[in-house]
């Protein structure tokens, strides 16, 4: 047997075998029959798409000149936008908003029941919240020191401590949450929701990315991207510290000049989809261009904070604290200006890929935890509770729905470093506010030890196909027709979570 032969699996070999060959050829001629049979029969499925669900889908009828005319709801729902604030490398839930009284009673000690060997290796004992806990509000919810600026808010939040998800990696979870899928390729929330609702807006992006001031998150623009759906419901990614490229006039230009160059370029786009009807990606690229044209006179607008009161400067933090979280704190007001623009969703990222090592860039702290999630809370508490304190004051909670999430939790006990704590795909919290959400409230439980969910238990499907509900979309009948499958966001799976709902 020569080398190359010895690289070759056994049922690789038996492949190239001509009796192993005729074999499994004659087995799955044979299969296909069978399919065949079953699928005459009503046995084996059917190409009628309601089969899974019993509901025909809905997919939204685009005007290929116009993708971002608004949309109307599958049904009628408060939420009209939606901002997304997501926490990169899996903030600890035991740590902040998870209250467990038997870390502290059980600190120290060997955690039972519960896994010798974790994601990065083998566990250490129980440890007790890095942060001591407080009842908040008038609900008395306890919450984390940690997140002070956050917990004072605590009676306007609705919690969901029952969350899991299907991996431990990074790059995968963050995909999960964001597109239904742990593979890349697939759309994103924002995606679906601008797919199914368009614009009310047409100066500014349907949907807006906002990256941390660091960069971007582990799995870059998949977690904003449109994957299949049309290239126009891309998220479009720019933050305070960097504006969209490309949108300054030249000193030589005058805005006259651009007003006959945009019609020009209208005439021509139009007589070139007379040629082409139905490309869509050309329908998209010009629909970009056309709103990029737009954009030059809306963002520099909505980018000046400059303009933004003393006082609101320094509720969001401008004035105090590290350059990082000054950064950030100019990111969440551009949110709400993007916001009170009527831009539909508005993704905000707390937390980038991780180049400075672990907890550096991000929430994902394997070791010195009490370090590296003080640094991320320092950044991202106070200019988050301002952000929601300012919309709500400004009457946007009405209509505007506010989702703070990670893609999942980390363990009760220690790494075998004696300083972080591991990955926890089995329990994690995040929560809602403002618009048709339940005020002041907690949905699920963990276990005893925050390891994992046990009460109301929820996967992310559940958590997505929430979301979509609240938006007034239907998560088993929104759906884009690709390769021969209904595809969606919730793919087969998830349940509304009705509980939360006001």
């Amino acid at each position: 047997m020569n080398n190359h032969e010895e690289k070759i699996s056994s049922i690789g070999r038996s492949l190239l075998n001509r009796r192993g060959f005729m074999k499994n050829a004659g087995f799955s001629t044979g299969a296909l029959g069978l399919a065949q049979l079953l699928s005459k029969d009503g046995l084996f499925g059917s190409d009628d798409p309601t089969s899974f669900t019993g509901k025909s889908p809905i997919r939204p009828n685009l005007d290929p000149d116009n993708p971002y005319t608004p949309r109307d709801p599958h049904f009628e729902t408060e939420a009209k936008q939606v901002l997304i604030i997501f926490c990169p490398g899996a903030v600890s839930h035991v740590d902040t908003f998870d209250y467990k009284p038997d870390l502290t009673k059980y600190h120290g000690q060997k955690p039972p029941g519960m896994p010798a060997v974790t994601f990065e290796g083998p566990s250490g004992n129980i440890a007790k919240p890095f942060w001591d806990f407080k009842p908040r509000g008038k609900s008395g919810k306890m919450v984390s020191e940690l997140v002070p600026h956050l917990g004072a808010l605590a009676d306007d939040f609705c919690f969901v401590h029952s969350l899991h998800t299907q991996t431990s990696a990074h790059p995968q979870g963050e995909n999960f949450l964001n597109t239904g899928f742990t593979m890349e390729g697939f759309p994103s929330f924002g995606s679906w929701a601008t797919y199914a609702l368009g614009s009310e807006n047409e100066e500014l992006p349907a949907f807006v990315a906002i990256n941390d001031p660091r960069g971007p998150a582990r799995s870059g623009k998949n977690n904003f991207g449109n994957g299949f759906l049309p290239a126009a419901f891309q998220g479009t990614d720019f933050n305070a510290k960097n504006p969209p490229a490309n949108l300054a006039r030249p000193a030589s230009y005058t805005s006259a000049d651009d007003r006959s160059t945009v019609s020009l370029l209208q005439r021509l786009n139009g007589f070139h989809l007379e040629k082409y009807p139905g490309d869509a990606d050309l329908a998209a690229r010009i629909a970009s261009y056309e709103l990029a044209g737009k954009m030059q006179t809306s963002i520099p607008d909505v980018m000046d904070i400059s303009k933004e009161p003393a006082s609101i400067k320094k509720e969001y933090g401008l004035e105090s604290g590290t350059d990082l979280k000054k950064e950030y704190a100019k990111n969440c007001i551009l949110a709400r200006r993007l916001l009170e623009k009527g831009v539909r969703v508005v993704q905000l990222f707390n937390g980038s890929d991780p180049s400075g090592g672990n907890g550096i860039t991000n929430w994902d702290s394997h070791s010195n935890i009490d370090k590296t999630h003080a640094m991320q809370a320092e950044i991202m508490d106070q200019p988050t509770a301002a952000l929601i304190s300012d919309m709500k004051r400004r009457g946007l909670l009405k209509n505007t729905l506010v989702v703070w999430c990670t893609e999942f939790g980390r363990m009760p006990f220690l790494q075998g470093n004696g300083t972080g704590r591991d990955h926890n795909p089995d329990a994690f919290t995040c929560f809602f506010a403002g618009a048709g959400v339940k005020k002041g409230y907690s949905y699920g439980e963990s276990d005893n030890f925050g390891f994992k969910s046990v009460k109301g238990r929820s996967s992310v499907y559940d958590f997505n196909a929430t979301i979509l509900h609240l938006m007034g979309l239907d998560h088993e009948r929104l759906s884009y027709y690709h390769n021969g499958l209904e595809r969606r966001l919730t793919n087969v799976h998830g349940h509304v979570i009705k509980q939360v709902l006001a």
